[in-house]
């Protein structure tokens, strides 16, 4: 009985628990970790907040997919409306006639006398104008004045000649070339002044000009030669003889009616005989004679103004460096003509654009007064007085060095100095000159790059 009664009070007690879990539910959010069977819960059983906390950090980047191939091309749309008219814009500068062919049988050179009034033609200075004809400053010893002479065709077997200054004795010592205006530019000395002058052509044929004195300061103004620089003013060198000076004029306008005047080189007696060119880097190159170590020097400008300059010594093999005449080769380098003082006729090849360093060589012997241009050919030109044969003769550069020639007589009549050589617009050369046996003015216009008579290439 007893032991009936035990195991009755144990299956009660034993029924009664198993009841109480089934009767009785978990309050809310009292499930914890221990009462989870891992891998039990499902997404069903958690709430959205639980669910949202569930998102881990984003993971980096993958990497982009080959792209996927090109869309069709979508529709064309319609025409746009054609937008206003411009304004015109402002007309170019009228170009040089062309140049023709010609295959004409071989001729001569033809000499021509442009002007026999008087003892003309000292200190000559040709350019090739704006319209392709050649432009001629020189001096007329008789009536004491600048004159020029503009030709009326391309051989300039004619020329219209007016007086431009001849107010007082003038002109001794002329140069000219064709402004950024398509006129003529000439810059002279004043002699009975002492002056440095300069005339704007107010036409091509240069029939009046307009004048300047641009330096007065002491007796200035020889051996002058002027170029249009970069900024389409002149640049003038020219010697101030009252300090033995190398001296240059910027001009400041096109007509040159003003100027900055600078002493590039005073250690010295220098600055005569001086030629100025322009550079391939837009800037002023100046040769010169330096008096005092009697030397051919070059100053280098430093800027368009040329109000510095950065000179060189070229050559210092005794005295040497007269006369000098430079231009710009096709290599871009100077290619300069001067005499020494046994005459000898020289050339300098300058190796760099500053020409700080040369090749020099001697042209030929019993030369004066020479000038030097590149021709149509890219090749450098130089006339020169022969005074063994006292003739006008040229020597054609074998190369752009200049490191040989072949040379030819042009004029052997007369004894002919001050020569200018220029190219015209048929691309040969023009030379003018002074006649001295007849005290003359005269230009020779070669037939053929050579400049030798009859002479034609296959």
């Amino acid at each position: 009985m007893k032991h009936a009664l035990i195991l009755l009070t144990l299956l009660l007690a034993l029924g009664g628990t198993s009841y109480g879990a089934a009767a009785t539910l978990a309050s809310k959010n009292s499930v914890g970790s221990a009462q989870v069977i891992n891998g039990s819960l499902q997404k069903t059983d958690l709430n959205k907040k639980t669910i949202a906390a569930l998102k881990g950090a984003r993971g980096p980047q993958g990497l982009q997919g080959p792209a996927g191939a090109a869309g069709l091309p979508g529709a064309q749309g319609p025409k746009g409306d054609p937008g206003s008219a411009g304004d015109p814009g402002q007309p170019g500068a009228q170009g040089l006639p062309g140049v023709a062919f010609d295959r004409s049988i071989p001729g001569a050179n033809t000499l021509t006398t442009i002007d026999s009034a008087g003892n003309v033609g000292g200190w000559t200075s040709a350019t090739t104008g704006s319209d392709g004809l050649g432009l001629i400053s020189y001096w007329d010893t008789t009536n004491k004045a600048l004159k020029v002479a503009h030709c009326n065709n391309a051989v300039c077997t004619s020329a219209t000649t007016s007086t431009v200054d001849a107010v007082v004795a003038l002109g001794y010592s002329s140069a000219v070339t064709a402004g950024a205006d398509g006129l003529g530019l000439i810059g002279y000395y004043d002699e009975p002044n002492g002056d440095l002058r300069v005339a704007h052509c107010n036409d091509v044929a240069c029939t009046s000009t307009t004048k300047t004195t641009l330096d007065s300061a002491g007796n200035v103004g020889q051996d002058l030669s002027l170029a249009i620089g970069a900024d389409g003013f002149a640049l003038i060198s020219y010697w101030d003889n009252t300090n033995s000076d190398l001296k240059v004029a910027h001009c400041t306008n096109t007509a040159c009616t003003s100027a900055g005047l600078t002493t590039l080189d005073s250690v010295g007696s220098t600055g005569w005989n001086t030629s100025t060119a322009i550079g391939t880097d837009g800037l002023g190159l100046i040769t010169y004679y330096d008096v005092t170590n009697g030397d051919l020097r070059v100053a280098h400008c430093d800027n368009l103004a040329c109000t510095s300059a950065t000179k060189t010594t070229l050559d210092s093999a005794g005295d040497t460096g007269y006369w000098t005449s430079v231009a710009i080769g096709a290599d871009g380098h100077a290619l300069i003509g001067y005499v020494d003082v046994t005459n000898n006729v020289r050339i300098a090849h300058c190796t760099n654009l500053t020409c700080s360093s040369a090749d020099l060589r001697t042209v030929a012997s019993m030369g004066q007064t020479e000038s030097v241009t590149i021709g149509a050919d890219g090749l450098g030109l130089i006339s020169y007085n022969d005074k063994a044969n006292h003739g006008l003769t040229v020597a054609h550069c074998s190369d752009v060095a200049c490191s040989s020639d072949t040379k030819a007589t042009v004029d052997a009549a007369g004894d002919d100095w001050y020569s200018s050589v220029t190219v015209g617009q048929d691309g040969l050369p023009l030379i003018s000159y002074e006649d001295m046996a007849n005290q003359d003015l005269k230009v020779a216009h070669c037939s053929n790059s050579f400049c030798v008579p009859y002479l034609r290439r296959r």
